[in-house]
């Protein structure tokens, strides 16, 4: 039975997508819920996964090719295993011929080819690495969790692998046995490659045996699977697939070697600092320990820069410092970026936010009000607040929920400013609040968004906050949480800016950039003292908003609610204060 493959829908307002990568070919074998193909939209990289399993029939949109959501992706075959026998059926009878007559050869490269093909047929499953975000194209495998001859249960935890976006774990897909490891640690694989075998508990013995026994063995006839172990009469048909499944041991010591060449070629510790080379693990490791990776020379696969290498340097580091007169000297200078001089390509996410803000300011006219305002008392009110908030809440207690939950009161009031301005001509006032919080992301700025916000306390704010900020900084955020947002804030006073004009995240019709909070000298009322200067707690939020839908008296209106609720600083309740 053919199933069709369609565009699922990605996200509110996303009505189309591109096909970026295909990670199966067509006549391949696919499981349910495995990756089938990468898709791009304007706000999201993702995986379409098989919604059955069965043979890839058909690619109905090549990539590079844009379709609507809905639209047939594919056809997969789920009929019978039939087309499966009759695709692995020529690789095992065509691998015993190679290996026969080989033996003397220098192990070619075709029977290499051959072996993660004929392992299948061994009934053992391919471990794959799987697509681990978007433009992730390879990953390095830091730790195996199994050695060959471990039990493995499902969804156990089989290996760990860094890329330059993330750290993880890859779980096993089936209960088994580790047949066999084919990329070892520190060595560097692409989206897709074999990583493992997993079979079942028979089929340990015959794997390693080929180790003991090269491929001299002439191969006579008779199949008794049992005879792994004496190596001369060993396999006929089963023995062809396993010294060839040896073979990738000795293979794969050399497969490095052409690449490490090519890296000093690339350019040497310069490259090794930047994106492609460094995992955000080894980048907070540098961090804590206070090394710049410009510094460090690489010893891992084709000159990567791995922890051991940052924690060798830091200690070089500490070494030196010993010396007094040297140890305030590194502290004087910041270390030249490596990027210097450097003409690299921009990065897929780079071109997203490059192609989205170029649209904004070109279909829409972009105007920004700012306004001043005294947030004393919210500050007194949080550092009498934040460690009971911490205790109770799990979370710290930052000034951020503040300007969300005033935000979003204003919202309330002021809808012209949580709309949207239609293709027809008509404009859509929204009756939520779905408030996007711009993150600052090694990947570039990316805004999750925080669905129906205005229905949550402080509390809940701030929880979902933390939460959606972390995973969009792991890459672990989902597409619809980058999704569906009505009014955006961007906290551009986390790097000590007073205020920004931000841009709008279109379709939306406004953003409020919050300044940073600064102590200064301020002309206040009280009615004790009259007019005094005293030292207040000040921040500027400035609002950029659609001309064409908003007023400058509709962006003021709303600025003076969010100062007024600010100024006040009545949010006991919400502390349970």
């Amino acid at each position: 039975m053919a199933v069709s493959v369609t565009l699922p829908a990605l996200g509110e307002s996303v009505s189309e997508g591109t096909v970026t990568r295909w990670l199966k070919a067509e006549g391949e074998r696919v499981e349910a819920d495995e990756p089938l193909l990468e898709v791009s939209t304007d706000k999201v990289d993702t995986e379409i996964p098989a919604p059955v399993s069965g043979i890839l029939a058909a690619i109905k949109v090549a990539e590079d090719e844009t379709v609507e959501v809905g639209a047939e992706l594919a056809i997969i075959d789920d009929g019978s295993g039939a087309p499966v026998a009759a695709a692995a059926a020529p690789v095992a009878e065509a691998a015993p011929a190679p290996v026969a007559e080989a033996p003397a050869a220098p192990a070619a490269p075709a029977p290499v080819a051959a072996a993660p093909a004929a392992a299948p047929a061994t009934d053992a499953t391919p471990i794959l690495l799987p697509a681990l975000g978007e433009s992730v194209t390879e990953g390095t495998v830091t730790r195996w969790l199994k050695a060959e001859g471990d039990t493995v249960e499902v969804d156990e935890p089989l290996l760990e692998v860094s890329t330059d976006k993330v750290d993880t774990e890859i779980p096993s897909p089936v209960a088994g046995v580790l047949v066999k490891i084919l990329v070892g640690e520190d060595e560097v694989a692409e989206v897709g490659a074999q990583l493992a075998l997993i079979g079942a508990a028979g089929a340990v013995a015959a794997a390693p045996a080929p180790v003991a026994a090269p491929a001299p063995v002439a191969a006579p006839a008779p199949a008794p699977v049992a005879a792994p172990a004496p190596v001369a009469p060993a396999p006929a048909p089963v023995a062809a697939p396993a010294p060839v499944a040896a073979a990738p041991a000795p293979v794969a010591a050399p497969a490095p070697a052409p690449v490490a060449p090519a890296a000093p070629v690339a350019a040497a510790p310069a490259v090794d600092a930047g994106d492609a080379y460094v995992t955000p693990l080894v980048r907070k490791l540098a961090a804590e320990q206070g090394v710049s990776l410009a510094s460090v020379t690489g010893t891992g696969v084709g000159g990567r820069i791995r922890k051991q290498d940052v924690i060798a340097a830091a200690e070089a580091a500490k070494a030196a410092a010993a010396a007094p007169a040297a140890a305030a000297a590194p502290k004087a200078a910041a270390a030249p970026s490596p990027l210097r001089g450097q003409t690299v390509k921009l990065t897929r996410m780079r071109k997203v936010i490059a192609d989205n803000m170029l649209k904004s300011i070109q279909t829409s006219a972009q105007l920004t009000t700012v306004v001043e305002v005294d947030v004393t008392n919210v500050m007194r009110l949080r550092e009498k607040a934040k460690a009971g908030f911490l205790a109770r809440e799990g979370v710290k207690l930052s000034p951020m929920p503040f300007f969300v939950k005033a935000a979003t009161e204003a919202l309330k009031v002021h809808p012209v400013v949580n709309s949207r301005l239609n293709d027809d001509d008509t404009i859509t006032y929204f009756d939520a609040e779905h408030v996007g919080i711009a993150v600052d992301t090694e990947k570039g700025l990316m805004v999750p968004v925080i669905h129906g916000a205005g229905d949550l306390n402080i509390a809940g704010i701030a929880k979902k906050t933390a939460d959606l900020a972390a995973r969009t900084r792991e890459g672990k955020v989902k597409p619809d949480e980058l999704g569906g947002g009505t009014f955006t804030i961007t906290n551009t006073g986390s790097r000590g800016a007073l205020f920004d004009t931000p841009i709008i995240n279109m379709p939306q019709s406004a953003i409020l950039g919050i300044g940073a909070t600064v102590k200064r000298p301020v002309v206040v009322t009280t009615p004790e003292l009259g007019q005094t200067i005293a030292i207040r707690d000040m921040v500027y939020l400035a609002l950029s908003y659609d001309h064409r839908i908003v007023d400058g008296a509709d962006a003021a209106r709303f600025l003076g609610t969010i100062k007024a609720r600010l100024e006040e600083g009545a949010f006991e309740g919400d502390l349970g204060l």
